[in-house]
């Protein structure tokens, strides 16, 4: 009995004195809260006085920004305990103090456990039936116990107390509500992981956290050698220390020991491979050494990293939109909730990198122009037009002010160093930069996606090239599904306007959401977790703001 009283104390101390970010009130979509539960009915005979809360929540400052909602709990429970039974913890108490002994273990949150833990002992030790009677302990537990809640879920589904936008990632993150998920666990029990305010993604790299924590309390990932071969047939022991990788990694479907190389191991490379944005041979070349090496405790980081980002995106995700991920050098098309088909693209490279943001795709603009910008301009295109009077004649391009064309060869282009007057643009054609089709989710970014005369940057694995807009490996399949539903557009007349040499501007009705994301991790849609190079140096940043500088 005192060992569990000291156990469940314990847990409960670890998260009282977190930090909070701000009050959650709103809904969660798709879930109500049940009135049902805020009944006249007395359910439990512990009752407390509206002063006894007030009094608790100013005795403790990091309570400010849940005091309203911790007050409603409490009154919508005409002030009954919400963790007691009599003198024993509710079904639903031990479930909660579970998930934090869980939350410790796997995020390894233990400062607050360790300044703690003498005193609470200590406190334990003269009072061993302290559960027994004492309606001012259990006051103070159950206090305790609903806040720690707050704190709890704050850090699990809200994380760290910044700004996405100071670490330029620019989709909107959405408040949570908290009350809705403490009504649930009070009434549901085990249920109300339905409530969490997580979209499956987080819930599935969050297993998959779960999963490489073991690995690494079991010992971590064998090192492969640098100099080892596969050759089917041939006999190794560092076959036996690959296998055993991938048996771990879940590459490696069989369970053997034997010395032999064989299809099943050669298929696992590529399985590895494929998984980490490496060209898939089957061959333990350079670099497929190299991601094998990689510690597993960075491993286990990067999970950690990308579920921050998890908690940024809303835990209600359209049936239909578009997601491109941008190291992964991937558009994927969703429908009804499913991934339908992906396409590879290229992004921007790391000195013009494609932004992190959501918009709604509203137009596809056929035979574009190619509005340059003026960065464009007077870093590439200025020094041209000195040189060279026939730079934009020769390229398809013309100079404009507001409505009127110009006659570039009227313009003495020397006279400018720091600034261009004018607007530039490529006209339509085949050879326009960006291709025959561009699709418009405005923003004020000016990104948006496209197509490409560069065919041959699609073959590359990494495809970082761009000034930061979208280039699509298959853009006529994306007007085309875009449309499919529209009896007034064809694939004729999709073609047909490609290929007019005159700019025609079509409407996406409905609009389809964008998001434009950065996850170096994550599991998909065949439950493979998927790691990618960090290209844009974002997740070192982010880890600085959650793991500290050391």
């Amino acid at each position: 009995m005192l060992r569990y009283a000291i156990l469940i104390l314990l847990s409960i101390i670890l998260l009282t004195n977190t930090q909070c970010k701000g009050k959650f009130s709103n809904k969660i979509k798709g879930n109500v809260q049940d009135s049902a539960i805020y009944s006249k009915i007395d359910y439990s005979q512990l009752v407390f006085d509206s002063s006894s809360i007030n009094l608790y929540l100013n005795n403790d400052s990091t309570l400010n920004d849940f005091r309203n909602d911790i007050m409603s709990f409490y009154q919508r429970r005409n002030y009954q305990s919400a963790w007691f039974e009599g003198d024993k913890l509710t079904e639903h108490a031990t479930i909660f103090i579970s998930r934090l002994h869980e939350y410790r273990e796997i995020f390894c949150d233990q400062a607050l456990f360790k300044s703690v833990v003498c005193s609470i002992e200590d406190s334990v030790m003269k009072n061993p039936f302290f559960l027994r009677g004492s309606l001012e302990l259990k006051t103070k537990l159950d206090f305790t116990l609903t806040a720690s809640f707050f704190k709890y879920a704050d850090k699990e589904y809200y994380g760290i107390n910044k700004s996405p936008r100071d670490l330029e990632w620019y989709i909107p993150r959405k408040k949570k509500d908290y009350l809705l998920l403490l009504d649930a666990l009070t009434k549901a029990g085990k249920d109300y992981e339905q409530y969490e305010p997580v979209n499956k993604y987080y819930r599935n790299l969050k297993n998959s956290l779960k999963d490489y924590l073991q690995i690494q309390n079991q010992g971590g990932l064998p090192i492969i050698d640098e100099d080892i071969k596969l050759v089917i047939g041939q006999t190794s022991t560092q076959v036996v220390a690959l296998k055993n990788y991938f048996i771990k990694t879940k590459d490696y479907k069989e369970n053997d020991s034997v010395l032999v190389c064989n299809d099943i191991l050669i298929n696992a490379v590529e399985k590895f491979q494929s998984r980490v944005g490496l060209p898939v041979n089957g061959k333990l070349d350079k670099s497929t050494i190299s991601a094998l090496n990689v510690p597993i405790s960075k491993r286990i980081k990067t999970i950690m990293i990308n579920m921050e980002r998890l908690r940024w995106i809303p835990s209600e995700i359209p049936n239909e939109y578009f997601l491109i991920n941008i190291p992964e050098f991937k558009l994927h098309i969703y429908d009804s909730s499913k991934l339908q088909w992906s396409m590879r693209v290229v992004v921007g490279k790391q000195a013009t990198n494609t932004a992190i943001f959501s918009d709604d795709l509203s137009y596809v603009v056929f035979s574009p122009y190619w509005n340059v910008p003026h960065s464009i301009v007077q870093k590439e295109i200025l020094p041209k037009l000195k040189s060279n009077p026939d730079y934009l004649k020769w390229n398809n391009m013309e100079v404009f002010s507001g409505n009127m064309i110009l006659n570039e060869y009227e313009i003495n282009w020397k006279n400018f160093s720091n600034k261009v007057p004018y607007s530039i643009r490529e006209k339509p054609g085949i050879k326009n930069s960006l291709g025959m089709v561009k699709f418009l989710f405005p923003n004020h970014f000016s990104i948006y996606m496209h197509d490409s005369p560069a065919k041959s940057l699609f073959e590359n694995n990494n495809r970082a090239y761009s000034h930061g807009c979208v280039r699509l490996a298959e853009p006529v399949k994306l007007a085309n599904y875009i449309f499919r539903k529209d009896t007034t557009i064809n694939a004729d007349s999709i073609d047909r306007w490609m290929a007019a040499g005159k700019e025609k501007y079509v409407s996406v009705k409905p609009r389809v959401p964008v998001f434009i994301v950065y996850f170096t991790s994550w599991v998909d849609k065949d439950g493979r977790l998927n790691f990618r190079p960090d290209i844009y140096g974002k997740d070192e940043k982010l880890a600085q703001n959650i793991f500290g500088t050391k």
